[in-house]
């Protein structure tokens, strides 16, 4: 197969295809109206701790949350939870825009919905994750799948934070939730059209607290799992509320407004869809975890680069670098966690990562929100690089005994067939 045809092999999939349809139109409207509320706070209140809380409080329920979904992924149906989740996100969409346009909102109403989204994403993430395999008939399309679903989004933020950036200057924020609103129509409308064979889930006889402990006891009892857990843990904590800060830098730094806070985010997105389509490309889940030492360290330089710019055309040509670091390790992270888990614990291995990749952002961005106040938003994002590329040299020193611990899953399942037909042999079975 040629790199092409191995980039889009996921979407001979029905399922797949009708949800990457469907996602595709909503996360234009996700991406316009995260640009929007971040624009809304700041002009309410030219607040950057406010700033720093309202993302807070749109992540934290996936911190506090997470395990908990976890287990209800694993006992309940998947299918309907992400049908469930995408259905609230549309009202809770909605109800911004009807509070703008009524001329009721204040940043007490903006916060509360967004720790109502917050609550819905706590569930939809690992539901939506754990799903994910689901729409394969090959499991060995996974890749493709996940690093499609990365460029997807990633395709979104490239282009959601320029028209909300337009948007906003010409007729105000509460379009661009209006809009985000009206999308979400179009990935229910896939999500009920796809044919979902029946899947089994965890006995709801069991205790939900033995399936919570037995979650954790499984994902960090293993170190291949723990460390890829701690590391993207720490780079969302240390670094991705830089994009929190963007409205900071569009106006204190750069001397712009909206647009300019739209370019950034837009420059930021096309690195990470970069990332997102080299990833695509790879044959073989094999070598990802020296992408995932890698990463964040160029996450790193990113972010100090930025963090260093004082000038639009600088910072402009640094946030794609920002953006590939991220993807890459978000990307590959969630890859190898999907190949290496157990099927009756993919739900709460992927409530753990949901955790770790999006819970530990509200922490970062109140912290940053607070250093900006102490350091400025410059030093903010450059200790925030540091500790990157610190927490990169770390994982690197334990690579070795990361794969060493892979190997034996990955004979397993086949993805070193060459060693896999060789055991086969060993034990008299003769390849099909």
């Amino acid at each position: 197969m040629s790199r092409w045809q191995l980039m889009f092999r996921a979407l001979s999939h029905r399922n797949f295809r009708l949800f990457f349809m469907g996602q595709s139109i909503s996360l234009l409207g996700t991406w316009m109206q995260m640009t929007a509320v971040a624009w809304l706070v700041w002009r309410l209140e030219h607040n950057a701790f406010l700033l720093g809380l309202a993302g807070f409080a749109s992540r934290i329920p996936a911190l506090v949350m997470a395990p908990l979904a976890g287990v209800l992924v694993d006992r309940w149906n998947r299918y309907r939870l992400v049908i469930i989740a995408q259905v609230l996100a549309m009202i809770q969409a909605l109800l911004l825009a009807a509070l703008l346009y009524s001329g009721h909102a204040a940043i007490w109403s903006v916060i509360l919905l967004s720790l109502f989204l917050g609550f819905i994403n706590a569930l939809d993430m690992p539901a939506r994750q754990a799903f994910l395999i689901q729409m394969l008939d090959r499991r060995e399309d996974l890749t493709s799948a996940i690093s499609l679903n990365s460029a997807m989004v990633n395709g979104a933020r490239l282009m959601g934070p320029v028209a909300a950036g337009l948007i906003i200057a010409a007729a105000g924020e509460g379009l661009c939730f209006l809009i985000n609103g009206l999308s979400y129509i179009a990935v229910i409308a896939g999500l009920l059209m796809m044919r979902v064979s029946p899947h089994h889930y965890v006995r709801p006889e069991t205790n939900i607290a033995h399936n919570l402990k037995e979650g954790f006891r499984y994902a960090f009892g293993f170190p291949p799992i723990r460390a890829l857990l701690l590391l993207i843990a720490l780079v969302s904590l240390a670094g991705a509320s830089y994009a929190q800060l963007l409205p900071v830098f569009a106006q204190q730094i750069l001397h712009g407004g909206p647009r300019t806070q739209g370019l950034l985010a837009s420059a930021a997105g096309l690195g990470a869809l970069t990332g997102a389509v080299l990833l695509a490309t790879r044959r073989s889940v094999r070598g990802l975890g020296r992408w995932i030492a890698c990463a964040p360290v160029v996450f790193g330089l990113g972010l100090i680069g930025m963090g260093l710019s004082s000038s639009l055309w600088l910072t402009l040509a640094v946030m794609p670098v920002v953006g590939i670091g991220m993807m890459a390790q978000m990307a590959a992270t969630n890859t190898v966690l999907q190949t290496i888990v157990d099927d009756d614990k993919r739900g709460r291995v992927m409530s753990f990562y949901s955790m770790a990749f999006m819970g530990t952002v509200p922490l970062g961005s109140l912290l940053a929100g607070s250093l900006v106040h102490l350091i400025g938003a410059p030093w903010t994002v450059i200790s925030g690089g540091l500790c990157c590329i610190a927490g990169a040299a770390v994982f690197a020193t334990k690579l070795k005994n990361i794969n060493r611990l892979i190997h034996p899953i990955y004979v397993r399942k086949g993805i070193i067939p060459e060693v896999a037909a060789g055991l086969q042999s060993a034990s008299g079975v003769t390849q099909p």
